[in-house]
């Protein structure tokens, strides 16, 4: 362990520190889901802030092994700042409203409420923006050895899903809503609370985004070849692409794999 988070730090000590703060931040959100009894949509108010820190987190700490990669130094430092800016800002917002016992996305109750919202979208756009332009740094490099070759396009690919289904966000706030054929805030499943008898969004936005991880541990540990993980990443695609149609369609797609 000692070994990866050396290594980690080494490849992008930016990424990596800012990535331990979120990990903090989580433990913290966590801590006070316990003390604190007041609900947001039926759940604890800051169990919303400690799923985006840990989603962060692992976010941060992802990219930051991945553009160790990557010789366009004064890009990645570019790239790694942004992060941190724009996360930082989504962070103090989304915290920020949970402390008030308020909703910080579809939330446009009020002209703050609103602008807010609105800087989270800009953020995140920015951010997904800057990590397409990563991708497309990934796809120009060409893998030193035989054996990188799986990897490589694991990185390529699970990186391409992750913009495509960051950006299915979007379908969202234009609905200011993530379920489909009621109202947020129902029946949902533990923790994730994701809607166990309507249609969700969020099913897609979080497998598709988890690509990130996905693929290029398929690319690194399963095979080397990148055929074999080109076709992982397309049905991987078709997956996500029918949780999203399923959800679209009112319906509980996780609820009823599970049952």
């Amino acid at each position: 362990m000692n070994t990866f988070i050396s290594k980690l730090k080494s490849r992008n000590a930016i990424l990596y520190w800012f990535g331990l703060v979120c990990l903090i931040g989580g433990v913290v959100c966590t801590g006070l889901t316990v003390v604190t009894t007041r609900q947001v949509l039926g759940i604890n108010e800051f169990i919303k802030p400690t799923k985006f820190f840990v989603s962060i987190w692992l976010f941060c700490w992802t990219m930051a092994w991945y553009t160790g990669l990557l010789s366009q130094r004064r890009k990645v430092l570019i790239y790694s700042w942004i992060v941190v800016s724009m996360m930082t800002l989504e962070m103090v917002i989304i915290t920020g409203q949970a402390a008030l016992g308020k909703l910080s996305h579809f939330n446009v109750s009020s002209p703050v409420d609103g602008i807010l919202f609105g800087v989270m979208g800009i953020a995140i756009t920015i951010l997904t923006s800057w990590t397409g332009y990563i991708d497309y740094l990934f796809f120009k490099r060409k893998p030193l050895t035989e054996d990188e070759s799986g990897y490589l396009w694991g990185i390529r690919l699970g990186m391409l899903l992750f913009v495509i289904f960051a950006f299915e966000g979007f379908l969202m706030a234009t609905r200011l809503s993530h379920t489909v054929g009621a109202a947020d805030g129902g029946a949902g499943l533990p923790v994730i609370n994701w809607s166990t008898r309507y249609g969700d969004l969020r099913v897609a936005h979080f497998f598709g985004m988890h690509a990130l991880q996905i693929i290029p541990l398929f690319g690194h540990y399963v095979t080397h070849r990148p055929r074999p993980v080109i076709l992982v990443a397309v049905f991987y695609f078709l997956l996500v692409t029918f949780f999203l149609i399923q959800a679209l369609a009112g319906k509980p797609v996780l609820a009823n794999l599970v049952n």
